[in-house]
């Protein structure tokens, strides 16, 4: 499903910028190279964790109103849908700058992957960093694998592989999932895996300490 719906979304970019005049590629905040944003990614992280964040200090009114007509981010986000991890504060970022997808444990569905697509072939992002974090619920009731109602065990599947590598350790579990999210990313996108083989994009996976504040990188 995945690698049916990167090569269509891939086709689709071809045929709307003939059809349909598909906006190029915007590189304001993007002209980063794709480890100097992952780094500015971290350093953000750095002084949300030492409370030394900068991005409240931005003039609000006129980062709306360059952000009106155009969004210019340098990276972009795969997080879970937790309300405990708030993205662009954890990376100390403002408005513009992250292009964040979230999905209760921060997997990639074929909606996520054309979305993410989108972020870096249109919006030109330079880094996708795929991030996990402490205490995922949705990560812990696949482990427990127990009946739910409505359609929570819908999220099981897309877990499964990364429990049945680590086994039932919730933390181990949780890194492996965002590792095996982020290779997901990278094979099954013709869009991401073009631009990874051209230097032109990094993809990472990462793991959110909700106690502690900070982020690691996952080797």
């Amino acid at each position: 499903m995945q690698l049916a719906a990167g090569g269509a979304f891939a086709g689709w970019i071809g045929t709307a910028a003939s059809q349909f005049s598909f906006p190029k590629p915007v590189f304001a905040q993007s002209t980063l190279t794709p480890d100097a944003a992952l780094a500015e990614l971290m350093a953000g992280n750095g002084r949300f964790v030492n409370r030394n964040i900068t991005s409240d200090a931005h003039d609000l009114a006129i980062l709306k109103q360059n952000n009106a007509e155009k969004q210019e981010p340098f990276a972009a986000v795969l997080s879970c849908a937790d309300s405990r991890v708030p993205v662009e504060l954890v990376f100390d970022q403002t408005i513009g700058h992250i292009f964040v997808t979230r999905i209760a444990g921060n997997f990639a569905t074929s909606e996520i992957i054309a979305s993410l697509e989108y972020g870096v072939a249109v919006l030109g992002t330079k880094v996708i960093l795929v991030m996990g974090h402490a205490g995922c619920g949705a990560v812990k009731a696949t482990i427990q694998g127990v009946e739910v109602p409505g359609q929570i065990s819908a999220l099981y599947p897309h877990i499964q592989p990364a429990v049945d590598q680590a086994g039932t350790n919730l933390e181990a579990a949780t890194k492996a999932n965002a590792k095996i999210q982020a290779a997901l990313l990278a094979e099954s996108s013709t869009v991401i895996k073009g631009l990874v083989k051209e230097g032109k994009l990094k993809v990472a996976a990462a793991y959110y300490d909700i106690v502690a504040g900070s982020v690691t990188l996952l080797s």
